[in-house]
Order: C-alpha cells, then sequence, then structure tokens
C-alpha cells in the first residue's frame, strides 16, 4: 500500500484527523454520559458534569469539520454513505439533541433532574451505538450501483455492525472513566478507577473481537493483515496495542492521574490507524477510492486555503480551553 499526495490525500487525511478529534473528544464526554447511572446520584453526578461542562459543546466542532469536509470534498462518498445510514444519522443526531438539551435542563430545572439524567445517558448511549454500528456498515461494504447507493433500508444491519456499535460504546466508556480518573479526586477518583479497570479488559475484548471479525469480511482485508511482506509492517499495530494496554493498566495499578486516559487515546489512535490500514484509499470500501470520489480540483484546491487558516486556529483555542481547565473539579467546578 503507497500513499500518493495529492489533493484528495490530503483533504482524507484532514477528514480523518477531523474524525478521530471528535472520537475522541466527544467520545470521553459521551463515555461519561453512558457511565452516568453509575455514578451515586448527588455528588459524584454533578462533579463529572463539571468535568466537561467547559468543553463537551467544543468537542462536536469536529463533527461538523468531517461531516461537511466529507460532503465538499468527497461528494459521491457522501451521496453514497448517507442514504446507506440515514436511520443511523437520525439516531445519532436524536441522541445528541437529547443529550444536549438534558445536559443544560438538569441545572435549570432541578425538580426534574432524575429525568435530565436518564435523557442525558439514554441520549449519549444512543449516539455512541449508532457511531460504532455506521462503523461497522461501511467497514462491511455498502451495495453501489451507478456511483449511486443500491441497498436497503436495514443492509447496515448485522451481527458484525452490532459488534462494532457495541464495542465503541464500550470504548467511549473506557475514555469517560479514565477521563474522571484524570479529573477528579477521592471517592468519585476511586470509583472511576475501578470502572477504567475493568472497561480496559473489556474494551481489549471488544477489540480483538471486531479485530478477528474483520479480515473475513472480504479477502482485501485479509490481505492487507495477513500476507507478506504487508504484514510485517501491520504486525505492529497489534504490537503496539498490547504496550499501550500494558502501561494503561499499570498507570492505574500505580495510580496515576492523567496517563490512564492518556493510554485510552493511544489505543484509540491505534485502532484509527488500523481502520485506515484496512480501508485506504478506498473511502467507500470495496466500491469507491477517495479519487473517484473527490470534488473537482479547483474546489479542493481553494477550501484547502480556508482549511489551512481555519484548521490551526480551532487547535489552538480547543488547546487553550482545555488548558485553562486543567484542575481538579469539585462540586463547585474547576480549582
Amino acid at each position: 500500500m503507497t500513499v500518493d499526495l495529492d489533493l484528495p490525500t490530503v483533504w482524507a487525511f484532514i477528514i480523518a484527523f477531523a474524525v478521530f478529534a471528535y472520537v475522541v473528544m466527544d467520545g470521553f464526554d459521551l463515555g461519561l454520559g453512558i457511565l452516568f447511572p453509575t455514578l451515586a446520584v448527588g455528588e459524584e453526578r454533578d462533579r463529572a458534569m463539571n468535568t466537561i461542562a467547559p468543553v463537551w459543546d467544543g468537542n462536536e466542532t469536529w463533527l461538523v469539520l468531517g461531516g461537511g469536509g466529507l460532503m465538499a470534498m468527497f461528494p459521491l462518498a457522501f451521496s453514497i454513505i448517507l442514504p446507506a445510514t440515514y436511520p443511523l444519522m437520525i439516531a445519532m443526531l436524536l441522541g445528541l439533541i437529547f443529550r444536549g438539551v438534558a445536559f443544560e435542563f438538569r441545572w435549570r430545572d432541578p425538580g426534574h433532574r432524575r429525568y435530565w439524567d436518564i435523557a442525558f445517558s439514554l441520549g449519549s448511549t444512543v449516539a455512541a451505538l449508532a457511531q460504532g454500528i455506521t462503523l461497522g456498515a461501511i467497514l462491511q461494504g455498502i451495495k453501489v450501483e451507478n456511483d449511486a447507493y443500491a441497498g436497503g433500508w436495514l443492509d447496515w444491519l448485522s451481527p458484525f455492525t452490532l459488534l462494532t456499535g457495541i464495542s465503541v460504546v464500550i470504548g467511549y466508556t473506557l475514555l469517560g472513566s479514565s477521563w474522571l480518573v484524570w479529573k477528579t479526586d477521592g471517592a468519585v477518583q476511586a470509583h472511576a478507577r475501578r470502572l477504567a479497570f475493568a472497561l480496559g479488559i473489556a474494551t481489549l475484548a471488544a477489540l480483538v473481537a471486531v479485530s478477528l471479525a474483520t479480515p473475513f469480511l472480504t479477502q482485501d482485508y485479509w490481505r492487507r493483515w495477513f500476507v507478506t511482506p504487508g504484514v510485517l509492517v501491520t504486525a505492529q499495530v497489534p504490537l503496539l496495542t498490547a504496550i499501550v494496554a500494558a502501561v494503561f493498566f499499570w498507570s492505574l495499578r500505580r495510580g496515576r492521574d492523567y496517563l490512564p486516559f492518556l493510554m485510552a487515546l493511544a489505543i484509540f489512535l491505534l485502532s484509527f490507524i488500523g481502520l485506515g490500514v484496512s480501508i485506504y484509499p478506498h473511502i467507500v470500501p470495496r466500491s469507491v477510492t477517495i479519487w473517484q470520489a473527490a470534488a473537482p480540483a479547483q474546489s479542493q484546491l481553494f477550501l484547502l486555503v480556508g482549511a489551512v487558516i481555519v484548521l490551526p486556529m480551532i487547535v489552538a483555542y480547543t488547546s487553550w480551553a482545555y488548558w485553562v481547565f486543567r484542575g481538579k473539579v469539585d462540586t463547585h467546578g474547576y480549582h
């Protein structure tokens, strides 16, 4: 597998970066929402909400960039993937809406806080599950005829997509629990540390299950992972994942605060690299490559100028926000 550095490839990496940034940044607050029922009503839940209050809505900037970039730069892929996953996209957006509304109203309507907490957790779970199933639907292949989606309303539903959906939910809860380890102390942190250890084991088991199932979807995936000489390169991904996982569990045992979260992010990064190994250069696996789906070169070049200006600004203000709110959290906020 070789990489040709041209406009479609550059834009593919920009969109991949945006998608990964969304997954890891919105992933931990979605994971926190999924874990919400395991937190004690009162101080534990309030402290957990305070950890994400300054950043949760800004994290979704990357979702807009990823989806908008796909539509603008790879319109053919957008016109195929969206109809193939309409039910999932609707479910994800409804989940994000419920979650966002619940986040705001649980503070302003304390008399119904119990119901807002349920909506927050349910919305987070639905959004995460929809994202995971969408990933599985893309990986297992989308039926394309004459540059258009040719499948049915429920073609995305299969045992494999349910596996990827559940795996993403578990992975997000790992991010959420390790985030709480970093941002809280006392009883909340101890509870989060126990959750993170169990969820680390569950995430690795889910990752192994998806990794073993994916090569059997198509011969192309099998060749990329197991045929020499490529296997000498691809084998480094599971090896690095094992090393990162070992550091993750070691850091939990040693009582580290921020290292478990960084290692959880590293596990997601390696999983994302593995996904790229499987599908590149296809943007719709086995059907459409990034060059076939790309917008005219003039459009790509015009928007690339804007991306070169805007992306560093987004990274800068996001980094600044996380730096300002870098401390621990109590019931009154950051300190």
